[in-house]
Protein backbone atom coordinates (compact mmCIF):
# COMPACT_ATOMS: atom_id res chain seq x y z
CA UNK A 1 0.00 0.00 0.00
CA UNK A 2 2.85 2.60 0.09
CA UNK A 3 2.59 3.77 -3.60
CA UNK A 4 -0.98 4.95 -2.61
CA UNK A 5 -0.91 8.36 -1.13
CA UNK A 6 -3.42 8.03 2.34
CA UNK A 7 -5.52 10.50 0.88
CA UNK A 8 -5.92 7.85 -1.97
CA UNK A 9 -6.75 5.54 0.19
CA UNK A 10 -9.07 6.81 2.32
CA UNK A 11 -11.80 7.37 -0.84
CA UNK A 12 -11.28 3.92 -2.25
CA UNK A 13 -11.65 2.41 1.23
CA UNK A 14 -15.14 4.13 0.87
CA UNK A 15 -16.16 4.29 -2.35
CA UNK A 16 -15.24 0.42 -3.22
CA UNK A 17 -17.11 -1.27 -1.02
CA UNK A 18 -20.16 1.05 -2.08
CA UNK A 19 -19.21 0.38 -5.65
CA UNK A 20 -19.66 -3.40 -5.53
CA UNK A 21 -23.32 -3.27 -3.33
CA UNK A 22 -24.74 -0.64 -5.60
CA UNK A 23 -23.72 -1.51 -9.13
CA UNK A 24 -25.33 -3.73 -11.10
CA UNK A 25 -23.21 -3.73 -14.38
CA UNK A 26 -19.72 -4.41 -14.75
CA UNK A 27 -17.30 -1.46 -13.71
CA UNK A 28 -13.78 -0.15 -12.99
CA UNK A 29 -11.26 2.05 -12.09
CA UNK A 30 -9.89 3.95 -15.58
CA UNK A 31 -6.95 6.89 -15.35
CA UNK A 32 -3.92 7.10 -12.96
CA UNK A 33 -5.18 5.50 -9.89
CA UNK A 34 -5.77 2.11 -12.56
CA UNK A 35 -2.22 2.80 -13.77
CA UNK A 36 -1.39 3.09 -10.22
CA UNK A 37 -2.99 0.21 -8.66
CA UNK A 38 -0.98 -1.66 -11.29
CA UNK A 39 2.38 -0.35 -10.15
CA UNK A 40 2.82 2.15 -12.59
CA UNK A 41 5.17 5.41 -11.31
CA UNK A 42 2.17 8.09 -11.46
CA UNK A 43 0.52 10.04 -9.43
CA UNK A 44 -3.38 9.79 -8.62
CA UNK A 45 -4.88 13.03 -7.38
CA UNK A 46 -8.55 11.51 -8.27
CA UNK A 47 -10.48 8.63 -8.70
CA UNK A 48 -12.29 7.61 -12.17
CA UNK A 49 -15.18 5.04 -12.31
CA UNK A 50 -15.90 3.81 -15.48
CA UNK A 51 -19.73 2.65 -15.05
CA UNK A 52 -22.83 2.34 -17.09
CA UNK A 53 -25.50 4.82 -17.13
CA UNK A 54 -27.58 3.21 -15.12
CA UNK A 55 -25.41 2.31 -12.40
CA UNK A 56 -23.56 6.05 -12.72
CA UNK A 57 -27.69 7.07 -11.94
CA UNK A 58 -27.87 4.90 -8.71
CA UNK A 59 -24.23 6.16 -7.59
CA UNK A 60 -25.67 9.65 -7.82
CA UNK A 61 -28.53 9.07 -5.96
CA UNK A 62 -26.31 6.76 -3.44
CA UNK A 63 -23.72 9.86 -2.79
CA UNK A 64 -25.86 12.98 -3.49
CA UNK A 65 -25.16 14.43 -0.55
CA UNK A 66 -21.12 14.19 -1.54
CA UNK A 67 -22.06 15.76 -5.40
CA UNK A 68 -20.09 18.82 -6.41
CA UNK A 69 -22.63 21.04 -8.17
CA UNK A 70 -21.25 22.78 -11.46
CA UNK A 71 -18.67 20.12 -12.60
CA UNK A 72 -18.36 18.77 -15.61
CA UNK A 73 -16.04 16.51 -17.40
CA UNK A 74 -13.09 17.87 -18.53
CA UNK A 75 -11.97 17.59 -22.77
CA UNK A 76 -16.00 17.73 -23.34
CA UNK A 77 -15.02 17.53 -26.81
CA UNK A 78 -13.20 14.46 -26.92
CA UNK A 79 -15.02 12.48 -24.28
CA UNK A 80 -18.58 12.58 -23.03
CA UNK A 81 -20.21 10.59 -20.59
CA UNK A 82 -23.01 10.42 -17.47
CA UNK A 83 -21.07 12.28 -15.50
CA UNK A 84 -20.62 13.63 -11.51
CA UNK A 85 -18.30 14.68 -9.31
CA UNK A 86 -18.17 13.97 -5.47
CA UNK A 87 -16.33 15.19 -2.57
CA UNK A 88 -14.96 12.40 -0.37
CA UNK A 89 -12.27 12.74 2.24
CA UNK A 90 -9.23 12.13 0.64
CA UNK A 91 -9.23 12.86 -2.83
CA UNK A 92 -12.22 13.65 -5.29
CA UNK A 93 -14.33 10.83 -7.31
CA UNK A 94 -15.15 10.93 -10.85
CA UNK A 95 -18.31 8.78 -12.24
CA UNK A 96 -18.26 8.34 -15.89
CA UNK A 97 -21.32 6.38 -16.94
CA UNK A 98 -21.38 5.35 -20.71
CA UNK A 99 -18.06 7.05 -21.54
CA UNK A 100 -17.70 7.83 -24.81
CA UNK A 101 -14.59 9.25 -27.30
CA UNK A 102 -14.95 11.13 -29.60
CA UNK A 103 -12.84 9.46 -32.87
CA UNK A 104 -12.62 9.45 -36.95
CA UNK A 105 -15.77 7.37 -36.84
CA UNK A 106 -17.80 9.37 -34.06
CA UNK A 107 -18.31 8.97 -30.71
CA UNK A 108 -17.60 5.29 -29.56
CA UNK A 109 -18.21 3.40 -26.54
CA UNK A 110 -15.35 3.09 -23.97
CA UNK A 111 -14.40 -0.31 -23.61
CA UNK A 112 -12.35 -0.99 -20.58
CA UNK A 113 -11.17 -4.60 -22.11
CA UNK A 114 -10.24 -7.40 -20.02
CA UNK A 115 -10.21 -6.56 -16.25
CA UNK A 116 -8.47 -7.63 -13.53
CA UNK A 117 -8.57 -7.49 -9.57
CA UNK A 118 -6.12 -5.54 -7.84
CA UNK A 119 -5.80 -6.24 -4.27
CA UNK A 120 -5.56 -3.07 -1.94
CA UNK A 121 -5.32 -3.82 2.12
CA UNK A 122 -8.42 -6.54 1.35
CA UNK A 123 -10.37 -4.04 -1.08
CA UNK A 124 -10.75 -6.36 -4.38
CA UNK A 125 -10.84 -3.10 -7.28
CA UNK A 126 -11.14 -3.63 -10.96
CA UNK A 127 -8.97 -2.11 -13.36
CA UNK A 128 -8.45 -2.77 -16.87
CA UNK A 129 -5.04 -5.31 -17.64
CA UNK A 130 -1.86 -3.32 -18.76
CA UNK A 131 -2.33 -4.06 -22.50
CA UNK A 132 -5.70 -2.11 -21.97
CA UNK A 133 -5.18 0.34 -19.83
CA UNK A 134 -2.00 1.36 -22.45
CA UNK A 135 -4.43 1.45 -25.40
CA UNK A 136 -7.28 3.22 -23.08
CA UNK A 137 -4.51 6.32 -22.32
CA UNK A 138 -3.40 6.03 -26.12
CA UNK A 139 -7.01 6.95 -27.23
CA UNK A 140 -7.61 9.38 -25.05
CA UNK A 141 -4.17 11.10 -26.88
CA UNK A 142 -3.71 13.94 -24.21
CA UNK A 143 0.08 14.25 -23.28
CA UNK A 144 -0.66 12.95 -19.49
CA UNK A 145 -2.37 10.10 -20.92
CA UNK A 146 0.65 9.22 -23.22
CA UNK A 147 2.95 9.75 -20.28
CA UNK A 148 0.90 7.44 -17.81
CA UNK A 149 1.23 5.18 -20.84
CA UNK A 150 4.89 5.01 -21.16
CA UNK A 151 4.82 4.44 -17.49
CA UNK A 152 2.94 1.32 -17.58
CA UNK A 153 5.05 0.14 -20.49
CA UNK A 154 8.00 0.42 -18.39
CA UNK A 155 6.43 -2.09 -16.29
CA UNK A 156 6.43 -4.40 -18.61
CA UNK A 157 4.34 -7.89 -18.04
CA UNK A 158 5.36 -8.19 -14.76
CA UNK A 159 3.38 -5.98 -12.27
CA UNK A 160 4.45 -5.31 -8.66
CA UNK A 161 0.90 -5.90 -7.83
CA UNK A 162 -0.22 -9.30 -8.94
CA UNK A 163 -4.00 -8.84 -9.20
CA UNK A 164 -6.18 -11.43 -7.78
CA UNK A 165 -8.29 -12.33 -10.75
CA UNK A 166 -8.73 -11.54 -14.26
CA UNK A 167 -11.56 -11.65 -16.03
CA UNK A 168 -13.80 -9.92 -19.41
Amino acid sequence: MSHVSPGLYVSLAEIVPDLHVHCVDPWCLIGSTAALLLGAKVSADDVHVLTSRADADALMAQWSERRVSGSALADSDRLRSHFARFSFPGVPVEVLGGLELHTDNGWQVVQPGRLVLAGLNGLAVPVPCIEDQIRLFESFGREKDLRRAAALRALGSRTSIPPILSFR
